[in-house]
C-alpha cells in the first residue's frame, strides 16, 4: 500500500504542476453553477427543487465533460512514460507492474475526485445559500457526484487500455478522441437510427433496454435520471427504469464492470509488454 500511495501522490503532484486540477475545478464549477442557477426556477407543472433540476442538467453535462477530462488525464499515462524513457527507470525500483497501473489509477481518480468535489460540491453550497438554505434534493445531487466519479474512473481505465496498446503518444490521443466520440455521440446515434429503420419492430423494449444499459454513458444517465422520483418526474421518465426491470444495483454493477474489465486488460497487456 505504501508503494501504491507513493505512485498515486506522484500523479497527484503532476496534476498540480500541470494545472490539471485547477483547470478541471474551474470548468466543472463554472458550468455547474451556471446550470444550477438557471435550473432554480420551477419546471412546468412540477415544482422540483433547484438541486433536482441541476442534477438533470449536470448529468447531461457530465456525460460529455467527465469522460473527456478522464481521457485527457489518462491517454498518455503509459505510452508517454515509454516515450520519455521514464518507465524503464521507474521499473528499476522495487515496484511491480501491477502497482504502477493501480497507483496511477488511484492518483488520477483522486484528481478527478478533487475536481468533482470542489466544482460540483462548491456549486451546490453556493446555490443552497442563494435559494435560502434549502437542501431539498441533496441525496440525488450527492449520488450524481458519486456516479460521475465512477464514470470518470471508467474512462481513466479505458484511457490506460489505449495507452498500453499503442506505441506513440499521438496515436493514443487520436484513439482517446475516437473512444469519446463512440461512447458519447456515435453509439446513441446508431442505436436510435436502428430504431428508426426497424419497421418490423425486431428491437423490443427488453432488447432496447439492454442495448442502452451496456453503454456506460447511458447507464450513467438512466441511473441519475430515474433513481429518484422527483428527478424522474421533472425529466419526464419517471418509472421508465422500473418498468424495464432496471434496478440501481444492476446499473452500478455495469458501471463497476466497465472499470474493472479495462483495468484487467491493461494489467494483462502491460505484464507482457517488453521494455
Amino acid at each position: 500500500m505504501r508503494i501504491l500511495w507513493c505512485l498515486a501522490l506522484k500523479e497527484l503532484r503532476d496534476g498540480l504542476r500541470n494545472r490539471w486540477i485547477a483547470a478541471a475545478i474551474i470548468v466543472l464549477g463554472t458550468l455547474a453553477l451556471a446550470l444550477t442557477l438557471l435550473g432554480s426556477a420551477p419546471t412546468g407543472s412540477i415544482r422540483a427543487s433547484a438541486l433536482d433540476i441541476s442534477v438533470i442538467s449536470l448529468a447531461s453535462l457530465s456525460v460529455y465533460l467527465i469522460p473527456l477530462i478522464a481521457l485527457m488525464l489518462s491517454f498518455d499515462a503509459l505510452v508517454g512514460e515509454f516515450e520519455r524513457g521514464t518507465m524503464m527507470l521507474l521499473l528499476t525500483y522495487p515496484v511491480s507492474r501491477w502497482q504502477v497501473i493501480i497507483g496511477k489509477f488511484i492518483g488520477h481518480t483522486v484528481i478527478l475526485f478533487i475536481a468533482i468535489l470542489a466544482g460540483y460540491g462548491g456549486s451546490m453550497l453556493i446555490v443552497t445559500l442563494v435559494t435560502g438554505g434549502s437542501l431539498d434534493g441533496w441525496q440525488a445531487y450527492v449520488m450524481m457526484m458519486f456516479s460521475s466519479l465512477i464514470l470518470g474512473a471508467i474512462f481513466i481505465a479505458l484511457g490506460y487500455l489505449v495507452s498500453v496498446l499503442v506505441k506513440e503518444r499521438a496515436t493514443a490521443a487520436g484513439a482517446a478522441i475516437g473512444l469519446w466520440l463512440i461512447f458519447v455521440v456515435l453509439y446513441d446515434l446508431l442505436l436510435f437510427g436502428a430504431l428508426l429503420v426497424d419497421d418490423k419492430q425486431v428491437i423490443g423494449q427488453q432488447l432496447f433496454s439492454l442495448l442502452m444499459i451496456i453503454s456506460p454513458t447511458d447507464a450513467y444517465r438512466i441511473l441519475n435520471l430515474s433513481l429518484f422520483e422527483g428527478i424522474g418526474q421533472a425529466a419526464g421518465i419517471a418509472g421508465v427504469a422500473s418498468k424495464a426491470g432496471i434496478s440501481a444495483v444492476l446499473l452500478f454493477s455495469i458501471l463497476l464492470l466497465w472499470v474493472l474489465v479495462p483495468l484487467a486488460l491493461t494489467l494483462t497487456k502491460f505484464q507482457r509488454r517488453e521494455l
